[in-house]
């Protein structure tokens, strides 16, 4: 009978396997990561590193970082499997990084940083691709949302590790960390670092169902003609880290901060994933659109927060604005791309990313030395509505 037969599911699909082992080797490596990364300018103090070294640190680990990305992105197109490359980058970070332990001049941390990077470098674009490739297309936005989400969980569960490791040390109660603290923290953050090397051996990789095509020598059209954008919202997003600044001249606790770090990871992890599943059902475009115009907004008014309380409101408020993007973002470079050239798309992408970041963060710290907290975070908003507006009419509705 009619009545009797099976009636069609509308319940989602399930990610991929390599997807959600991508995801998990996300989540301990970046335990591993910030459990060390917030204790650096201390750790660097101690050793009698300057400001201006500690930014020298981090620019040039970033710049071999963006420039690997490119070019690890242009190798992924002409190999057979991505995994290696992927294990490579993985492998390179987790023996580096817990070297810092070990650190007696301010070069050491320098040296170890830029092995740390040169890991990431390796292994972001290959991973992406293999994301795009182990994914269908309808679920391709929650895949990479899925993916942010795992990262910003593991960045929270580090900045609680690292706390907890030099309270347990007796670090508490206000006192300054020492420096034989923050290697012990260091050390003990390689093993879910090693865990993660774990999981990614376990991860398979799905097999090609058809050889790999000869890589194209340039970009798709359609993808040149949607990267302005993306490079102009880039240059409007400073680091996240001029919200702590900004709750510092508010005169919030010191305890303030590493709350608010806290919460804004607890927040992009928990919308990440279903901001991905919006892009999917809605159209990659208009939900990048949206998330930078949230972006834009929440931005802006932080500028004018007078109060700490208001100053967390709207922080939690911008942080769906990473759930909203994160996801939306890679989808739609993948899907620009087409697929013989997801590699060098995501190098390329990568590579500009992350020098408008680098660019953006410098021009708003002197706009806020010469303007004011207000000028320079409705300067960056502005920038941002204005990447959204351009990315409306560069990319095509589909």
């Amino acid at each position: 009978m009619a009545s009797s037969q099976t009636q069609p599911t509308s319940a989602e699909p399930k990610l991929p396997k390599t997807v959600v082992g991508l995801g998990l080797v996300s989540l301990l490596t970046d335990t591993s990561s910030e459990a060390i990364f917030p204790l650096l300018p201390a750790f660097l103090a101690t050793l009698g590193a300057s400001n201006a070294f500690i930014g020298l640190i981090e620019g040039a680990a970033e710049f071999v970082a963006n420039i690997l990305k490119y070019l690890t992105g242009l190798a992924a197109d002409r190999r057979v499997r991505l995994k290696p490359l992927i294990l490579a980058g993985y492998g390179i970070s987790t023996v580096a990084r817990p070297l810092v332990a070990f650190a007696q001049v301010p070069w050491h941390v320098l040296a170890v940083r830029i092995g740390d990077r040169v890991g990431k470098g390796v292994r972001t674009s290959p991973r992406d691709a293999l994301i795009a490739g182990a994914t269908e297309p309808a679920q391709r936005a929650r895949a990479y949302g899925f993916h942010r989400a795992m990262d910003h969980a593991g960045a929270a569960a580090g900045t609680l590790l690292g706390a907890g490791l030099l309270w347990l040390l007796g670090a508490g109660g206000g006192a300054a960390a020492s420096a034989d603290q923050m290697r012990t923290v260091f050390l003990v953050a390689a093993v879910p670092g090693v865990l993660a090397m774990v999981v990614l051996a376990l991860t398979r990789e799905p097999p090609l169902s058809a050889p790999v095509p000869a890589a194209p020598r340039a970009l798709p059209p359609a993808l040149k003609r949607a990267l302005p954008p993306f490079v102009l919202f880039a240059f409007a997003n400073a680091t996240d880290a001029f919200i702590l600044v900004k709750a510092t001249r508010l005169g919030a606790p010191v305890i303030a901060a590493p709350l608010l770090w806290l919460a804004l990871h607890v927040i992009k992890a928990g919308t990440a994933t279903a901001g991905g599943r919006l892009a999917d059902r809605h159209g990659k475009r208009n939900a990048l659109a949206l998330g930078w115009t949230v972006y834009a907004v929440t931005w802006s008014a932080v500028g004018f927060a007078d109060t700490v309380p208001l100053l967390f409101a709207l922080a939690a408020v911008y942080g769906t604005s990473h759930g909203l993007v994160e996801g939306a973002e890679k989808a739609l470079i993948a899907e620009l791309a087409g697929g013989g050239a997801r590699g060098r798309a995501f190098g390329t992408y990568h590579m500009l990313i992350g020098f408008g970041a680098l660019a953006a963060s410098t021009l708003f710290g002197l706009v806020w030395d010469r303007f004011g907290s207000a000028a320079a975070f409705a300067g960056s908003g502005a920038c941002a509505l204005l990447a959204a507006a351009l990315l409306m009419k560069v990319v095509p509705r589909r």
